[in-house]
């Protein structure tokens, strides 16, 4: 099955369905991802289904990348299958393999968890986030500021 890219196209199928106004950014994979962040958060604000995959991955790489700029280093791997991963952390990180600080999750995790709509003790406690590692806790990075 091809996969589709994000694009302002399919942005804004997703846009017109949840009554927002066009996406007129440009095709930077940036832009589009914040377009795609933001069109995810008024789906859930709205209660509707789950936008699509091209719409939901430029929302989760938008904020693992956002994660990734605000706690640099490559300590800790946060995965959110099949979407994205990112290394983060500053301390000391591993060079091949399997790295020893790991963080996945699903994509409606990370986006609650990165909003403030779901704490890292819940999520770790409820089994949404698997964590292994010495360093894999990201309380102190959540909720991300996304400004």
């Amino acid at each position: 099955m091809p996969r589709t890219p994000l694009s302002p196209a399919v942005l804004n199928e997703q846009r017109t369905g949840l009554g927002l106004p066009p996406y007129t950014g440009g095709d930077e994979p940036a832009e589009l991802r914040r377009a795609a962040f933001d069109t995810v958060l008024a789906s859930v604000e709205a209660g509707t289904a789950e936008p699509s995959r091209p719409v939901v991955q430029g929302a989760v790489r938008f904020l693992l990348d956002r994660l990734a700029e605000l706690a640099p280093g490559r300590s800790v791997e946060v995965r959110v299958p099949p979407h994205a991963a990112v290394q983060c952390i500053d301390g000391p990180h591993h060079t091949r393999g399997t790295p020893p600080n790991v963080v996945e999750m699903d994509a409606a995790t990370w986006i609650a968890l990165a909003t403030g709509r779901l704490a890292w003790a819940d999520a770790t406690a409820t089994g949404r986030v698997r964590a292994s590692g010495a360093r894999a806790d990201l309380t102190e990075h959540l909720p991300l500021p996304l400004i």
